[in-house]
């Protein structure tokens, strides 16, 4: 009997204080000692945004997450190489622990997991994603063996808002061509009305509505004489050369009927 009260006596310590503590990004009971300044941040997010607004452009740097070595517990205030549970106070200081990344919270709804491929800790389930060796990151088990792989693809800065996708917190949207943007720059793209990847101009969603359309303006819309005449043009989603028509609506690929090409050759002289 007294074992089972030491356990729940335990346990209900080792969970003092959990989600009352942390910062905007994370739910945690400790802060980081930050190894690159010696200052202390609820995370490296924190860290990072503070110190990239500093007057002085050579004193922006950001924290390596796995250079972290010493943390101090909210709850007590003890400072402490890292670890799980606060050696003085006893509370975990995150529900979630990963001693690779020396990673915290306390908001285990994200079911937080680490990827030895990544070398860092995804969210969303371990049994919901993948790890594709070619494009260097974790993917929702929905695009196994259906999507386009590009090489690092994910090793890049979102070519909407430049931050950099592979540890980014926020939402990834991989397009048709492979290329990958956040999910939220990807959706203020298309209300934009543009469809065409930033990266390589290929058409990032099924534009054969909008071909269908153009097919009709252009032939409800004739050109005057003097416009009559051809031109060389490259299209941008299946890379094929051919001759269209000169119209100021646009320029349909003899290939694939795409109108998402551009005119390489004006009209000969």
């Amino acid at each position: 009997m007294e074992d089972n009260e030491t356990v729940i006596q335990q346990t209900n310590r080792e969970d003092f204080g959990k989600s009352e503590y942390g910062c905007e990004h994370y739910k945690r009971r400790c802060k980081l000692r930050a190894p690159c300044c010696g200052q202390i941040f609820s995370c490296r997010h924190c860290h990072n945004a503070a110190t990239s607004a500093l007057s002085n452009p050579k004193d922006h740097h950001e924290l390596v997450r796995r250079d972290v070595s010493q943390v101090i517990c909210a709850v007590c205030d003890t400072e402490q190489q890292v670890a799980h549970v606060c050696s003085r106070c006893g509370v975990k200081m995150g529900a979630y622990f990963c001693e690779i990344c020396r990673f915290y919270d306390d908001d285990t709804t994200k079911e937080q997991f680490h990827c030895d491929d990544c070398g860092i800790c995804r969210v969303g389930g371990r049994e919901k994603f993948f790890h594709c060796k070619k494009c260097a990151s974790c993917y929702s088990v929905d695009l196994h063996d259906n999507h386009l792989c590009v090489e690092n693809s994910m090793k890049n800065h979102c070519p909407i808002c430049y931050e950099y996708l592979f540890d980014s917190v926020q939402s990834t949207a991989i397009m048709r061509c492979g290329h990958t943007m956040h999910k939220n720059c990807f959706d203020d793209m298309l209300c934009q009305n543009q469809y065409r990847c930033p990266i390589c101009s290929k058409s990032v969603c099924n534009m054969s509505r909008a071909w269908e359309r153009l097919d009709e303006e252009i032939k409800g819309t004739a050109m005057p004489e003097e416009y009559h005449y051809e031109v060389q043009i490259l299209c941008n989603d299946c890379n094929s050369r051919s001759e269209a028509f000169f119209h100021i609506f646009g320029h349909k690929c003899r290939h694939c009927n795409s109108y998402n090409t551009r005119v390489i050759k004006g009209r000969s002289s």
